[in-house]
C-alpha cells in the first residue's frame, strides 16, 4: 500500500500517464482544492497535455491504513510545479482511498486541501 502511494507520487512528478492509468481506477472521484470533482480522464488529460507539470513532491508524513481490500493513505507534503501556465508551491494534505484487485492497488477516491493554511504562490 505504501509502495502504491509512492509510485503514484513518482508518476505525478514525471507526468507518467501510462503509470497513472495503471494506478488510478476508472471510477476515480477526486475532490480538488477548489471543491470540484474530477475524474480519472481529467487527471490523465492534465498530465498528458502539460497543463500540470510537477517539479517537486516532498513527503513530510505518510500514514497508511489497510482493512481487507481497501486502504487509505494520508499524505502531508509540499508540491511545486506549473498549473495552467502558472507556477505554484503548496503544502497540502491528501486523503486517498485505494482498492486492491488482481492488478494491485488502485486509487478510487481522493481529496486534497491546503495544510495548516500554509501555501506560497509565485
Amino acid at each position: 500500500m505504501r509502495d502504491a502511494e509512492r509510485c503514484l507520487q513518482r508518476a505525478q512528478l514525471a507526468s507518467d500517464v501510462a503509470a497513472l492509468d495503471r494506478l488510478i481506477d476508472d471510477r476515480l472521484v477526486f475532490t480538488g482544492p477548489d471543491g470540484r470533482h474530477y475524474t480519472k480522464q481529467d487527471d490523465l488529460h492534465v498530465h498528458g497535455s502539460g497543463g500540470q507539470a510537477m517539479t517537486r513532491v516532498d513527503e513530510e508524513d505518510l500514514a497508511v491504513l489497510v482493512v481487507g481490500d481497501t486502504g487509505v493513505t494520508w499524505f502531508l507534503g509540499t508540491l511545486e510545479g506549473i498549473m495552467d501556465g502558472e507556477p505554484f508551491v503548496a503544502r497540502v494534505r491528501y486523503t486517498r482511498t485505494w482498492v486492491h484487485d488482481s492488478n494491485g492497488w488502485r486509487l478510487i477516491a481522493a481529496h486534497v486541501s491546503l495544510a495548516d493554511g500554509d501555501s506560497a504562490g509565485r
